[in-house]
């Protein structure tokens, strides 16, 4: 079984997964009228999903590592493409959000088993995770402007079963392709090769704690509040909602760009050396644009994203690094269990911070609270390579 093949279909998998739980975002401002309700009535019919993508992953990583990994897969595949098929069919809000429910208790898979599959198929570590990285954050990006396309000429309906019958297909080919058999770690795998003494180990731990819950509010933080950040402080430039989501869509590609420079970068040196630059370039660019506007918070709003979809990357490699492949899947559940859980409660925080004092405020508290993840680069010890 061709090790790069699989981890093509993960990479895949990685882009299916943020592209399917954000198409309900860009299409309910047209979903909303055919039910005969306004845009907040419909959206948190949503919400469900969103707490079962995070909370599903706890689940889903257990019986990834106890049953197979290729077979939650197939699930994850076939599964989202059944659910998103089922949307375009519903008639009620109630149906809709029943819906929305399973795609994401379907999406809850990828992360933690997913992740697990690719880490125990690489042979560079960094390199992998910055291109999965990257297909994720495609996904992230390509959402609105695919799905706002197929609303306008084809109907909201359309913007589900297209993407469902994909899915299908990708998981017959993924059935057809992937044997059993891959559940297996590759012996070329990096995988759980670094080493410190176990005198230090609670300090990788303690560091993954911190740094997961600081990057993970201050990523959705970030990427909640940008749209709205740009048509408030991007007036003078433009007001066409086209082109600050145009603006926003290119601001993320270097989003992409980064988790691919900085996965490199994680093969040639070592994280400490990687993750603390990362941790220390995200307050004071956080802070800087607080009072900023036009082309000045375009350019600081790309070092931001930047640093931020970078630590996403320095996250996984640090867990895929010090865990071992029969824990592997259960470790990336706990991650995105705590990181999502933590991200979840950002949309509160975004919301109370700009009522106090607007994005002045909030993203000055965001900077605040970026010292975390300062600190736990600091506390993150050197390893030792096996």
């Amino acid at each position: 079984m061709s090790h790069s093949k699989i981890i093509s279909y993960m990479n895949i998998a990685h882009f299916i997964d943020h592209y399917a739980m954000l198409i309900f975002a860009a299409a309910v401002i047209v979903i909303a009228p055919t039910f005969g309700m306004t845009y907040g009535e419909l959206l948190p019919y949503a919400t469900p999903g969103f707490i079962a993508f995070g909370a599903g992953s706890l689940f889903s990583g257990w019986l990834g590592d106890k049953w197979s990994r290729r077979n939650m897969m197939v699930i994850f595949f076939v599964g989202m493409g059944l659910a998103l098929a089922g949307i375009s069919l519903v008639q009620t809000p109630i149906q809709l959000g029943a819906m929305l429910l399973a795609v994401g208790v379907v999406a809850s898979i990828y992360h933690p088993v997913g992740t697990a599959m690719l880490v125990s198929n690489v042979a560079k570590l960094g390199k992998e995770m910055g291109i999965n990285g990257m297909w994720g954050n495609f996904g992230v990006a390509s959402s609105a402007l695919v799905t706002g396309v197929i609303n306008e000429y084809f109907g909201w309906r359309a913007a589900f079963w297209v993407p469902g019958i994909v899915c299908l297909i990708i998981g017959f080919l993924f059935m057809r392709d992937v044997p059993r058999s891959a559940d297996g770690i590759s012996k070329k795998s990096v995988a759980g090769t670094a080493r410190v003494p176990k005198s230090v180990m609670i300090w990788v731990v303690a560091s993954l704690i911190i740094t997961i819950i600081a990057s993970s509010i201050t990523f959705n933080s970030v990427t909640v509040a940008l749209p709205k950040i740009f048509q408030e402080r991007l007036s003078n430039l433009t007001s066409n909602t086209a082109a600050l989501g145009t603006i926003t869509f290119l601001v993320y590609l270097f989003g992409a760009l980064s988790q691919y420079i900085i996965g490199h970068l994680l093969d040639r040196h070592s994280l400490k050396n990687v993750f603390l630059p990362l941790a220390l370039m995200i307050v004071p660019a956080l802070f800087i644009a607080s009072t900023m506007t036009d082309y000045g918070l375009i350019l600081l709003a790309i070092v931001i994203i930047a640093a931020v979809f970078g630590q996403v990357t320095v996250n996984d490699t640090m867990l895929g690094k010090y865990t071992v492949d029969e824990w592997r899947g259960r470790a990336y559940s706990a991650r995105y269990f705590l990181g999502f859980t933590a991200a979840g409660l950002s949309v509160g925080l975004v919301s109370i911070l700009y009522n106090q004092g607007g994005f002045d405020l909030m993203l000055k508290s965001i900077a605040a609270l970026s010292l975390f993840t300062v600190l736990g680069a600091v506390i993150f010890p050197q390893e030792k390579r096996a």
